[in-house]
């Protein structure tokens, strides 16, 4: 019959089965192939449901086949208007030799693979596909090692160039030992002073010779920070609470405290010291031209001490928990043991709680944490299930209980400490997330019974302990009234006053950061004070990262290279926004 209509059959994946026999108001009358004989099926014209249904029903054992695209177009081209097919004349794309290069070093850089896999030959065999120029062909290992020299170079001054209208700048830094190699990651953090939008970047990774004293951390950090013009420019670096960093930076404080230092001393000791003239000209250095930034101590690494240390200490100590604490963790420590060194218990708790066990880890924060809520989550009587298969001694309901209890008092700690170690989290964040531990942690009281009731006071006691937050500048943490708040130079009285700015600021109502372009002395004590990080956070991301550069296979990599890949990872330098746009131009 005539298929001047089009219905939705004659586009269907599965007409083919069907044989169209007429038509019946707005239905059409098909006869099954499947099914043979004369027995005929009504469908809607525009729909083929009923027929699906049938062939799911009826023919549920017979594997369908889809009708050929090419086959569906012929049966179709009736009911479709034909289109003029439409000639490309545009030319294909060709990659030009710079834009190999820079699509190559990022995925190497990006992908932290080894620059020897320029020279692999399937590596080069795909490259080849690549439509390019004549002539165009990537360069071999030396000739594109020298191609990276060159844009660490550009990426460097680039940087620098950034940073030459920054005002305010903070830092954060530690040292990490690999391979028997030790480094200083440095990384900078400042904000935009016209959008606000925060940035960060790694300043160095460079190796570290001999011991790791106050005087050598010193030396390495200024020379880090002099290298970009940093030096008047730092508002506070952040480390951790190693003795020698805080050493360091008590040797070497900022300039502006030097003064009060000597008056100190001239209070405090009348004596009269003798010194060798000899001695101190053989002994002359550089030390006493070194001056070192504002400390911060790393807020996220004293949070996690008071969860680990702290905390132990309280439950080790009161006699409601010491004896169900160490035994209860001695279960614990015994299951991580066993799912990790052995792939059958492994299995078997993957079996029981279809999730592998978190095993703590000293330089992972909230590790113990997180290994101990793992636990928890599994019921009691398949973990103890379990830990018969294991050959463990099996938890008793109180043990149990405490497990349970622990999380719960030790969430709000775990919260706040996944919230500072942020990287878009500024310092002002943390005097407010503090007050909001202290305060969830008091309201889990009702939660907890006797045997767990005082931990949450513990926390906020310790949380609040002012040895443990003494990095907190004092301008921030105490009250303070008035001009004593903002340092600003002498102004004409006709001027528009500060404490005037500070009273229209809050009575404004608007407190979003687009508002403070209208107040720019608000908004200068707010970028001071809030570009510093709470956390050292990231410099021990740019550790993880050096991990993935400098593995075991990769031990012979030089100390500057390994420094030069590690920073162009970390910056993104091939992957950034801008430099994506320049590479498009």
């Amino acid at each position: 019959m005539e298929l001047g209509e089009k219905y939705a059959l004659s586009s269907w994946k599965y007409a083919h089965y069907f044989t169209l026999v007429g038509t019946s108001g707005k239905n059409v009358v098909v006869r099954c192939q499947l099914c043979g004989g004369s027995k005929t099926f009504s469908t809607a014209k525009n729909s083929t449901s009923n027929l699906l249904k049938h062939l799911k029903g009826t023919h549920s054992t017979t594997q369908l086949v889809e009708k050929v695209r090419l086959a569906k177009a012929r049966e179709s081209r009736v009911s479709l208007p034909a289109k003029q097919p439409k000639l490309d004349f545009s030319r294909e794309p060709r990659v030009t030799l710079e834009e190999l290069n820079q699509l190559v070093a990022g995925y190497i850089v990006e992908e932290m693979l080894p620059l020897s896999t320029v020279d692999s030959s399937s590596f080069r065999r795909i490259i080849d596909k690549i439509p390019s120029n004549n002539n165009v062909h990537l360069p071999h290992r030396k000739s594109f090692t020298s191609y990276l020299e060159n844009e660490y170079k550009k990426m460097k001054a680039a940087l620098k160039l950034a940073l030459d209208d920054v005002q305010f700048v903070s830092t954060t830094a530690d040292i990490w030992t690999a391979n028997n190699r030790s480094y200083m990651g440095v990384t900078i953090h400042w904000f935009n002073q016209d959008t606000l939008e925060r940035h960060k970047a790694a300043l160095a990774c460079k190796r570290v010779r001999g011991r790791h004293t106050f005087d050598v951390i010193a030396a390495e950090l200024e020379q880090i920070h002099s290298s970009f013009g940093l030096l008047n420019k730092v508002v506070a670096t952040v480390t951790d609470n190693a003795s020698n960093f805080v050493k360091a930076f008590k040797t070497f404080p900022p300039p502006e405290s030097d003064e009060d230092e000597k008056e100190e001393e001239e209070e405090e000791q009348e004596d009269v010291l003798f010194t060798d003239i000899a001695e101190a000209l053989t002994s002359v250095s550089d030390e006493g031209h070194i001056t070192l930034p504002p400390h911060y101590r790393c807020a996220s690494h004293t949070i996690n001490l008071i969860s680990t240390s702290d905390v132990e200490k309280y439950l080790t100590s009161s006699p409601a928990t010491k004896s169900v604490y160490r035994v209860t963790i001695a279960k614990c420590t015994a299951l991580w043991t066993k799912a990790s060194r052995s792939t059958v218990a492994a299995e078997q708790v993957q079996e029981v709680s279809q999730r592998k066990l978190l095993v703590p880890s000293s330089t992972r924060w909230n590790s113990f944490y997180d290994a101990v809520s793992r636990v928890a989550e599994i019921p009691m009587n398949e973990l103890n299930n379990l830990c018969n298969k294991l050959g463990i001694k099996c938890f008793n309901e109180k043990e149990y209980q405490f497990m349970h209890e622990y999380c719960i008092a030790m969430k709000p700690l775990t919260a706040a400490l996944d919230i500072l170690q942020g990287d878009e989290c500024p310092y002002g964040a943390l005097l407010p997330t503090l007050e909001i531990l202290m305060m969830k942690s008091l309201s889990l009281k009702d939660l907890l019974t006797k045997m767990t009731a005082d931990l949450p006071d513990v926390i906020v006691k310790v949380s609040g302990d002012s040895d443990k937050t003494d990095n907190v500048p004092n301008k921030v943490a105490t009250p303070v009234t008035g001009m004593e708040f903002f340092e600003f130079e002498s102004e004409p009285e006709d001027c528009y006053s500060a404490d005037q700015e500070v009273m229209n600021y809050l009575s404004s109502g608007g407190f979003e950061l687009d508002t403070l372009s209208n107040f720019p002395a608000v908004k200068k004590v707010f970028l001071k004070y809030n570009t510093p990080t709470p956390s050292s956070a990231p410099v021990e991301r740019l550790f993880s990262l050096g991990g993935l550069v400098l593995t075991p296979r990769r031990n012979r990599l030089s100390d500057s290279r390994f420094e030069k890949l590690l920073l162009m990872r970390y910056n993104h330098c091939f992957t950034s926004p801008d430099h994506l746009k320049k590479s498009e131009q």
